[in-house]
Order: C-alpha cells, then structure tokens, then sequence
C-alpha cells in the first residue's frame, strides 16, 4: 500500500468508489443511498448520475421512486437540493442544521428582517401549513404574510425552508413530468414509523455517533480526502474534531499544482485504492455533479488549466464528461424526453480528442442521446472540434 498517493491515485479512488470506472448493477436507490445523495439543482441532473453509475438504468424507476416515496429532493450538504432517501431526507437536515442556521444570519436579502422575528413561531406555522397540505414557496410566503405583514413573503418562506427538512413532492422530479417546486415537511410525507426511527439527533452521544457516521460514509464515496475536502462538501465547519475521533488511515498526497508541501489525507481501513493505471472509460456528468463538488482540492479530476471552463457568472457547473477520468469537456442537449423529430447533443471537448477517444465518446455519446430524447423520430451527436 502506497504512503504517497498521486493525483492519479487520487482519481482512480474517487472514480471507483463513484461506480464510474464499472458500472454497477444494483437498485438505483442502493446507488443513491451509497453517494450519501446526487446534487439535484435541476430535475433531469439525478438521472445522467444514475445512468453513468448504474448498469441497465432506465428513469422509469427513479420517476417509480419518487411516487413511491422510496427517493425525494431536499436540501441537505451546501444548503443545495439533493436526491436522497427517505433515512437521509429524515437524518441530513439535522446534521447539517448549522449550515443552515449561518445562513439565516448571513443572507443578504433575508437576514435583517429576520432579525425582527421570532423564526421558531415562523417555523411553526409554517410546518402546520405545509403539513395540511403541501404548499407552493409563493403561496406559503402569503399565507405567512397574514401573519406577519409586515415581513416580505419570499423571506417568510425562506425563514420556513431554512429551518424546516422540506421535501418536494412529485411530480416534481419524475421524468417527463412538470411541475411547480411544491413543499411539505419529511416528517409528514414519510410518516410516523419512519420518523420515530430516525435518530435523535439531540441527544449528543447519538449526534457524535452520526456525524462519525456521516464522515465514514462520505470517505466511502469520496476518499481518500482531507478534512478540508469533507468540510468542502459538506458545508459544515469543525469537521476535525470528528475525524480525530475516528480510526482512519493517513497518507500522504501530492501537493496541488502551485502547493508548497504534501498534503494529508484520510480513508476508512481497506478504502479501495485501485492501481493509478487502470483504464479509466468515457463517462457523461450531469450539472453539479457531486463527484465535482466533493472536494476543496479538485484537481484529482479537474485540471486547473480546465477549471475556468467550468466557472460561469451565476455558479453554473455545466454538465461535463470525463476522459481518462478527468474532466475533458462539456455537453448540451434539449432536456426533454417527450421532444419529436431530430434531437441534437453536442460535445465540446476542451482539446482535440485522439482517433480512440473520439469513437470512444461519440459512442457513449449516442447512448446519452438515447437517454435524453427517447421519443426522439432521430438522435444526433455533434463533437466540435476545440481547434476551429
């Protein structure tokens, strides 16, 4: 076992616990449950993360998920929205609650008004409204504003899903389905059962017992990683002290390009570590996907030279693909998968892919497009060339 770990090392770890070097057969749920959730900004972004990680993934069994409440979206890790399972959608809100309650203080466009409140009344309220039946953000804004009129709406609701574990209820996320964001609470869309078994998270041995949990989870899918790269993704600050209380191998890693000193990183007892040369395949991100976000240091995957690729005004991370598993472009294509006639995907790598690669990925493309446009009369795949 190797004490210095290379940026390679570091890929092809991260690669295989993501189930992107193999394809993995098994539930999609089970998948969802292992990624400790998949980033779910948009509502088709969970389904290209499951297709790339999962063998034989149809979306009719996501979209099934949802409707038998076996899956939701919610936001949990950096206060973004993502697919999760009923236990993560009970457990996560509690984890991450600081994030959350920071943010309550911080907000620009909320924070002062919110200051003149008593929010747990707000919470309150809010909950009982959302749990009578579930509720669109607007309307919930306004029926709070009866209330407190002198409080703007949107931050009442904004008040209402920072201290609250809101779900969104289908068909809200079921493929080839629309519908407003609409909100009720985890607590009321899994039921009783489900909630008394979750664990309370107020008692402090049972929150050490999780958070540990939680670290141990997030290394199986992301490690090995510094704490740095578990606050990163997590969002939460403090993390050190939970990872010193854990049995955890320590090596040492490149340094970043522009570093100054190796770094240390951490992983579970028997993390697989696959060799660096194992072959790394074609493989098709979705926006925001979590195996980009999971890190402070992201040059396992992404190269600095690449990074301002990925960087937009608003925060966008486009959907990406990995070759020789980093990332070596990005890709677009209509989301619908009702479209008719000729659907069109386009990639645009970032430098001239090699004649292998370049079927390699039209390849993998074509399935995409299958995916993405399975009504589709024709699918076509568009590789620009990066040199015209």
């Amino acid at each position: 076992m190797p004490d210095l770990l290379t940026r390679t090392h570091l890929n092809r770890a991260l690669l295989a616990r993501q189930h992107l070097l193999a394809r993995r057969s098994c539930p999609a749920t089970e998948m969802v449950e292992h990624l400790v959730g998949l980033q779910a900004q948009n509502a088709w972004s969970p389904y290209v993360g499951l297709w790339s990680r999962v063998a034989g993934f149809r979306p009719e069994e996501l979209g099934d998920a949802f409707w038998d409440r076996r899956v939701t979206r919610i936001a949990v890790m950096r206060s973004t929205i993502h697919l999760v399972t009923p236990a993560d959608a009970l457990l996560l809100p509690g984890l991450v609650a600081p994030l959350h309650a920071k943010d309550l203080l911080v907000n620009a466009q909320h924070s002062a008004a919110l200051r003149t409140l008593d929010v747990g009344e707000v919470t309150a309220a809010a909950r009982a409204l959302v749990e009578e039946e579930p509720r669109v953000t607007t309307e919930l804004g306004r029926l709070l504003a009866q209330r407190w009129p002198d409080v703007a709406p949107s931050t009442l609701a904004y008040a209402a899903r920072g201290t609250l574990p809101l779900v969104q209820v289908p068909p809200r996320g079921v493929w080839g389905r629309s519908g407003a964001t609409t909100w009720t609470t985890a607590w009321s869309w899994f039921g009783p059962e489900l909630t008394a078994a979750t664990p309370d998270l107020a008692d402090p041995e049972v929150l050490a017992t999780e958070q540990e949990r939680f670290v141990r989870r997030y290394l199986a899918a992301f490690g090995p990683a510094s704490v740095a790269d578990l606050q990163s993704w997590s969002g939460l600050t403090g993390m050190r002290a939970v990872v010193d209380r854990l049995d955890l191998v320590r090596y040492r890693a490149d340094p970043s390009p522009g570093g100054v000193r190796e770094r240390e990183v951490l992983d579970l007892p028997g993390g697989v570590l696959p060799d660096p040369g194992t072959p790394a395949p074609v493989r098709f991100l979705a926006d925001y996907d979590n195996v980009l976000l999971g890190h402070a240091d992201r040059t396992r995957i992404v190269s600095p030279a690449h990074r301002p690729y990925l960087a937009s005004p608003n925060g966008v991370v486009p959907a990406t693909f990995l070759l020789d598993g980093r990332v070596a472009g990005t890709w677009d294509v209509p989301r619908d998968p009702r479209l008719r006639g000729t659907v069109t995907l386009t990639v645009r790598p970032f430098a001239r892919p090699t004649a292998d690669q370049h079927d390699e990925l039209r390849a993998e493309a074509q399935d995409l497009a299958e995916l993405m446009a399975p009504g589709a009369d024709a699918r076509r795949v568009v590789v620009v060339d990066p040199e015209v």
